[in-house]
């Protein structure tokens, strides 16, 4: 049975490097994969088409969608409207919406790549970590939020952190079985020093744990764990955390990789349907200018048929033709070293499709 994807280019540069994940589909397709897409509307660009940034349209078809990949959502032009209305929201209320709760973030060293990271290559030589981020839950869709005035006058704002038990195990137990098909080594982050969620989480995470004596847990405070990340990143495996942590500590380590642009990402629901996409933002600077680098939403496609499609073979032949391309020495401005030429988007995308056609 054919599979369903929901393609949401989105905002500043999505369109672009959408369009360059999709000649890779195309190619896939054409070589005997059953795919089948179709295209929707996702944040700023789909307020602007149905003045909602996650409008009905959208919701029927990622209901129905087997699988999403998105490219970005946001820019300056929607910083004005009201905040239910902004094109984050959009984002957000299709996570909600589709009950995405367990996101991946592999933070992987290229070797080709070592030069463009600001690490030391002995830093970061064979790093390949695993960030899973709970999606769903903590400050971000904390009730209540807002804002108000104190008694003396002044303006206060407001925002609730809170997990409950089960929306812990759950993460938890993807996290385990994450590190079960790895390196078997979990590292839990909170702030349980501090944190009454934190104290929560560690005494549920600690409990899940009994259900997999095979898999080495530990325990680390945030902040050393961004510390840590710096210092020594190769001593972590598989980390799990919550939604406002495991925000800062994946962007944090998309560094240690040269390039935001290099990280895919998968967001999945408890049936591994997922939302696929790069973990960079909408970079409407460089937009409609040929500059972005597609490699994460191509690599984001690999992720997709790994996790939602269950063809890792795919996933690994995708993996293999970016690493080509690296080897080749293509690059785009943001992973290219001083003396390196640079390629534009489009020909980057061009680049993956004749190493997986060869």
């Amino acid at each position: 049975m054919s599979k369903n994807i929901l393609i949401l280019p989105g905002d500043g540069i999505g369109p672009e490097i959408v369009a360059e994940a999709v000649k890779v589909l195309q190619v896939l397709k054409d070589q005997g994969e059953d795919i089948a897409w179709s295209f929707g509307h996702l944040g700023g660009a789909a307020y602007d088409a149905e003045g909602h940034p996650y409008p009905e349209s959208t919701q029927k078809a990622a209901r129905a969608a087997d699988a999403i990949l998105m490219g970005s959502v946001g820019g300056p032009k929607y910083d004005a409207l009201p905040r239910e209305l902004r094109p984050e929201r959009g984002i957000l209320g299709i996570r909600k919406d589709l009950g995405l709760f367990a996101n991946l973030r592999p933070a992987l060293a290229y070797e080709e790549l070592a030069a463009a990271s600001s690490f030391k290559p002995e830093v970061i030589a064979g790093l390949d970590l695993l960030i899973l981020r709970e999606l769903t839950g903590d400050i971000y869709f904390g009730q209540p939020r807002g804002r108000r005035e104190t008694a003396d006058g002044h303006a206060e704002g407001y925002d609730t952190m809170h997990y409950s038990v089960p929306e812990i195990e759950r993460i938890a137990r993807v996290g385990f079985e994450a590190a079960r098909k790895r390196g078997k080594r979990l590292c839990s982050v909170d702030k349980e020093n501090v944190l009454e969620t934190s104290r929560l989480w560690r005494e549920v995470v600690t409990r899940v744990a009994t259900e997999y004596p095979d898999v080495e847990l530990s325990h680390m405070y945030v902040d050393n764990a961004a510390m840590q990340l710096v210092k020594n990143p190769k001593q972590f495996d598989v980390m799990v955390t919550g939604n406002l942590f495991g925000d800062i500590l994946s962007d944090e380590a998309s560094m240690l990789a040269g390039s935001i642009g290099m990280l895919p990402s998968a967001s999945l629901d408890v049936n591994n349907k997922g939302l696929y996409e790069p973990i960079h933002g909408s970079a409407p600077d460089i937009m409609r200018q040929n500059k972005a680098n597609p490699l994460a939403t191509i690599l984001s496609v690999g992720m997709m048929f790994k996790y939602s499609f269950d063809r890792g073979d795919v996933a690994d032949r995708i993996d293999a033709a970016v690493r080509a391309v690296l080897r080749a020495g293509k690059r785009t401005g943001d992973i290219a070293m001083p003396g390196e030429t640079v390629i534009g988007t489009r020909e980057m995308g061009d680049a993956v499709v004749a190493a997986l056609l060869r």
